[in-house]
This record gives structure tokens, C-alpha cells and sequence, in this order.
């Protein structure tokens, strides 16, 4: 072996290392000082070593005959700020300038290895995220969609490259529709956003500057049409309703308080909400189902989307905002429904809520079985539950089926390991309320009589006759499904309306500011800036 390759070995990257090994000794002087860079370059990641290993480090970016190749992915990764991607991570300007000024092979080279690079990352941010969402938050349970590297460079290499970044964003109508609103509000935002937020509240039938400002504000938010009045007319009032609706405000015209703190919200702060939503909809990049169930936390409904149009809505009350009783977020099967259900009260609840109770007054929730391990019931009086603590008490607490029961009369389950599940309820007051997160984590439901009948109606002539068939045998009974339905419990701040329109609600358990925090720390730039 010559002397400078021999002095130089210790320092080979092992791709380079194992290149010039594996050539015979008269071959090595051939070479290529593009095909060392590469191999040096692409050392440090796998992937990309042994892609460009097997290609025997020839490029597919930066060869003479890849322009068509070369212009279709620097054409996708320039439209990257459009998604809310962190563009920094795959520039399309930066590689483009590193082309114009590349002089040499090693220039040539480490581009290619650059390029390759971002091809991966880019794909991979766009069909599924940029982010692991319960690194940012432990009750978002997500799988992601994840792409195999494999698959990506293949399609490089030998498939159609531009209907491959074409296919790659989520092909739900609110992707779409979300980045509208984000550009929209860019622009917006460069404009100078929606003037003074109100520092009044006019009634309905006043005049004057208050219900000027509240006319300049609709106008601005696009609520309301181009308008001279200085009354608090019906035009305005019907106005401010459209702004509620889109709120999720109790939508009566009237300007109040909680009202008027939605419309102070500025439009930097409902950009944020949209670029959540778009990272949201990437790690929803998957077959929702033909049939399922949309349960989105931040809008209280639990709705049945049928081929891609609302069948079926109904109120919903979600986990308080405590720990351990938010609702996580996940995808599971439903798969049957429990009539005339009996409530087996989670451990948590017995031993924290019900068992300081029960050492007061052994008769405390007397609507609770005390029940041991093998499901008999037992005497309260037996019982000293002084010497118990949560650790060590042995028992666990059951309500037999009743139109009392914290279950209602009927739930319905897709068996998953947080215990989650929608259900029927007593408490049919909360349902009235605007904010509703009110459970121990499950999703109540204001209809669900109807929900069950609905549900039904796809393997049932008569829904309603075989639902309450079963309720009234008092019995607790299953119906199985016979085609499970998906549900996809989410959480939604920003999300389009059935005519495109944008909503928008609070993030009541602070879950999308973490991951809007994250996405910054990503690269993503806020405010349209990210050009």
C-alpha cells in the first residue's frame, strides 16, 4: 500500500475505508475525488451510506443529465414554508445558491450528499410531522405514519419523483383549506392585522364610536360586509353571531364578555392555532375510514362523518383539565356498545375520591357495591376502611345498571389500555355549558340514544326498535358492531367548516401552545416569515 494511503487510514470515514478495500490496488488511483467526498460525507449517516454505497457513490442530484430530477425537488422544497415546515432544515435557496457557486468535485459532492438529505426530511416532515407528538405532550398517544427511507430513495432513484412530493401531504380537504387560512392570515398579518382590539362592549340598538369600532373589527375579520352604520343594527348583530359560531360561542348576537375576548384575540395568535392544525392533520395522515367517529376535544362534539360529509353530531363533555383526567388523544375501533351498563369505578377514583369518604362514614356513596377480587359483593360493615390506604386497599366499587348509573344507559366501547370510552350520562345539565370539560378523562354524550341509532342503522332496518329492545330488558347487554367504526378522539383549535370557513376554539388543556413552542424549536418561523 502506498505510503500517504497507509498514513492516512486511522482517519478514513469506514465508508471510504471499506471503498477503497474492496478495489484492487491498481484501481484505487481511480477513484474519483467526487466519489471519496461523497463516501467522507454521507459517512455519518447510515442511510445515506449505504444508499450511496450501492450506487457506487454516483450521483442523482448533480450529474449533468439530473436537472428534470434536480428542478422537481428544489421546486417542492421551496414551497415548504406553505406546510409550516421548518425550512432551514432542507432550504431550497441555500441549495440552489450552493449549486450556482459549487467549483469543484468536492463541492459537487457534499451537495449531492445535502440534497439527498433533505429530500428524506423534507418527506418524512410532510406525510407525518415534524414532530413525536408525546415527546411534547404524554396523552397525545399518536402512531404516526412513518415512511420507510427505502421506499423514499427508491422513488429518487427510479420513480416519478414529482407525483411522489405531490402525493406526500395529507389529502384531507382541511390540509388544504388550513394552508388558505394561513396565508390568508399572513398576509393579513402584513397588513397590519385587525386594528385596536374593543375596549367596549355596545348592546344590541346602541349608536355611537363603540359600535363603530365593532363594525371595523367584523369587516376586518371578514364577518361582515364594507359598511358605514354606526348602529348596533341587525346587519351587526347577525355579524357578530357568524363570529360566535365560528367560536363556539353561544351565538346570540350580544356582545359579551367571552365574546369580546375571542375578538380581541389577535391574528398572530390564530396563526399559531393553524399551524398546529396543519402539523396535527400530518400525524393524521392516514385512512380515516369511509365511516367513522370524530370526537374533537376542543369543540365538545362527537360527530359520524359518512364518505366525507357530517351525519351525525351531537354535544360532548370531555376530561377535566387536571392531571390525569384530560382526555388523551388517539385512534382505536369501536366495536360494540354496553346497554343498561354497570360502572366498575376506576382505581384512581375509588382510592382517591371515594375510600377518604368511606373511613368518614362507612356508608358514604351507597350507590357503590363494595366488591373483592373475585367480584362478590361485600358488607360494608365487615369492612374497617381505617386501616386501608390507597395502596392496600383490596376492594373495588361497582354501580349496577339504573338511570343513575355515572354511565347512563348505554356506552360505547373501543377497548383500548387508558380505559376511554363514550357514554351516556345523568348529568344532562353540563351539556348546556359552553366550556365542557367536566369527566374523568371518557367522553359523555348529550344524544347518545341517537348516537347508538345511528351507529345501528348500518346493519339494522329498525335501529330503534332493536336499541330499545335491550334497554328495556333492564339487562346489561351488548350489541356488537358488525363493522367496526374508527374513532379518532383529536384536538382541533383551528379547523375548517363544512363551507371552508375557518373555526377556531381555546386549547383548554394548553397542549397546542407546547407543540406550537416545539415547532418554533424546530425551525419553524412564525408570522409568515419563514420565506
Amino acid at each position: 500500500m502506498p505510503r500517504f494511503l497507509r498514513s492516512r487510514r486511522k482517519a478514513m470515514p469506514c465508508a471510504l475505508a471499506l471503498m477503497l478495500a474492496a478495489s484492487p490496488l491498481s484501481a484505487q488511483p481511480q477513484i474519483s475525488p467526487f466519489a471519496q467526498t461523497v463516501a467522507i460525507a454521507a459517512a455519518k449517516d447510515d442511510t445515506l451510506a449505504g444508499f450511496y454505497a450501492k450506487r457506487n457513490y454516483q450521483p442523482i442530484w448533480t450529474a449533468p443529465d439530473s436537472a428534470e430530477r434536480r428542478a422537481i425537488l428544489l421546486g417542492a422544497l421551496s414551497r415548504a414554508a406553505d406546510h409550516g415546515l421548518p425550512v432551514q432544515r432542507y432550504d431550497a435557496r441555500a441549495l440552489a445558491e450552493a449549486l450556482r457557486a459549487a467549483r469543484t468535485e468536492g463541492d459537487r459532492a457534499r451537495l449531492e450528499v445535502r440534497m439527498t438529505r433533505a429530500l428524506l426530511d423534507y418527506a418524512h416532515d410532510l406525510h407525518s410531522g415534524v414532530l413525536e407528538p408525546r415527546k411534547v405532550d404524554s396523552t397525545i398517544v399518536r402512531t404516526l405514519p412513518r415512511l420507510e427511507d427505502a421506499q423514499v430513495l427508491g422513488i429518487a432513484e427510479h420513480g416519478d419523483l414529482a407525483a411522489f412530493l405531490g402525493s406526500l401531504a395529507p389529502g384531507a380537504p382541511a390540509y388544504a383549506q388550513l394552508i388558505k387560512a394561513k396565508i390568508g392570515m399572513e398576509r393579513q398579518i402584513a397588513r397590519g392585522g385587525w386594528g385596536s382590539p374593543l375596549t367596549s362592549r355596545p348592546k344590541p340598538g346602541s349608536s355611537g364610536d363603540a359600535v363603530v369600532a365593532l363594525r371595523d373589527r367584523l369587516v376586518a375579520m371578514g364577518y361582515l360586509s364594507l359598511s358605514a352604520s354606526r348602529d348596533y343594527d341587525a346587519e351587526i348583530q347577525q355579524a357578530v353571531q357568524r363570529f360566535q359560531l365560528a367560536h363556539g360561542l353561544n351565538a346570540d348576537g350580544i356582545l359579551d364578555e367571552s365574546t369580546q375576548a375571542e375578538m380581541n384575540v389577535p391574528p398572530e395568535e390564530r396563526l399559531k392555532s393553524v399551524l398546529v392544525a396543519l402539523e396535527r392533520e400530518r400525524w393524521l395522515n392516514i385512512e380515516r375510514g369511509r365511516r367513522h367517529i370524530w370526537v374533537n376535544q376542543t369543540d365538545f362534539t362527537a360527530r359520524i362523518i359518512d364518505d366525507g360529509k357530517e351525519t351525525f353530531v351531537t354535544r360532548a363533555v370531555i376530561g377535566k383539565n387536571v392531571p390525569d383526567q384530560r382526555t388523551p388523544e388517539f385512534s382505536d375501533e369501536m366495536e360494540y356498545m354496553v346497554v343498561n351498563p354497570s360502572w366498575s369505578v376506576p382505581r384512581s377514583i375509588t382510592t382517591k375520591e371515594y375510600l377518604p369518604l368511606l373511613k368518614k362514614n362507612p356508608n358514604a356513596a351507597g350507590h357503590l357495591k363494595i366488591v373483592d377480587s373475585r367480584g362478590r359483593v361485600v358488607d360494608r360493615g365487615s369492612i374497617n376502611f381505617g386501616k386501608y390506604t390507597a395502596a392496600n386497599f383490596p376492594f373495588a366499587m361497582r354501580q349496577p345498571p339504573s338511570d343513575g348509573n355515572a354511565l347512563g344507559l348505554v356506552k360505547f366501547m373501543f377497548p383500548n389500555q387508558w380505559n376511554i370510552y363514550l357514554h351516556d350520562t345523568p348529568s344532562k345539565s353540563l351539556f348546556q355549558r359552553e366550556v365542557r370539560a367536566f369527566s374523568h378523562g371518557c367522553v359523555r354524550l348529550g344524544q347518545p340514544f341517537d348516537f347508538a341509532y345511528a351507529l345501528l342503522a348500518a346493519q339494522s332496518d329498525d335501529p330503534v326498535g332493536l336499541f330499545q329492545s335491550v334497554l328495556k330488558s333492564g339487562r346489561e347487554q351488548s350489541i356488537k358492531l358488525e363493522q367496526h367504526v374508527p374513532v379518532h378522539l383529536v384536538y382541533f383549535t383551528a379547523f375548517p367548516g363544512p363551507k371552508g370557513e375557518m373555526n377556531y376554539r381555546r386549547d383548554i388543556y394548553g397542549r397546542d401552545a407546547a407543540i406550537y413552542n416545539a415547532l418554533i424549536s424546530a425551525g419553524v418561523a412564525p408570522g409568515g416569515q419563514q420565506g
